[in-house]
């Protein structure tokens, strides 16, 4: 299981990654990086994704900078972390504690 101590730590060491397409789609979707890095900072891990390849990788639900609501989803890759995206959750998709996915009717 990740940790989210972890996760931050990777911050800390300056070994968190952006991949371009990440890195366009954050463009495209108004977010910054210092968005994730406090999302990461504030939140919480919701969803783990252990059997994620090539490493796993989980669900964070944090605040951007301005306080919004975000998640983060991040690789742990043992040494760094990679951010594999970011997203303002959509309530057609999540429940209002935007922790729990709703189910399909």
């Amino acid at each position: 299981m990740i940790d989210i101590e972890k996760l931050r730590s990777y911050f800390e060491d300056d070994t968190v990654f952006v991949t371009e397409h990440a890195a366009e789609r954050f463009r495209q979707r108004g977010i910054r990086i210092s968005d994730i890095r406090n999302a990461v900072n504030s939140g919480e891990i919701i969803e783990q994704y252990p059997d994620d390849f090539p490493f796993p990788s989980c669900l964070i639900l944090g605040n951007d900078r301005h306080g919004n609501s975000i998640h983060i989803c991040m690789s742990d890759e043992g040494t760094a972390s990679r951010i594999i995206t970011a997203y303002y959750p959509d309530l057609n998709k999540w429940n209002d504690d935007l922790k729990t996915r709703k189910e399909n009717s």
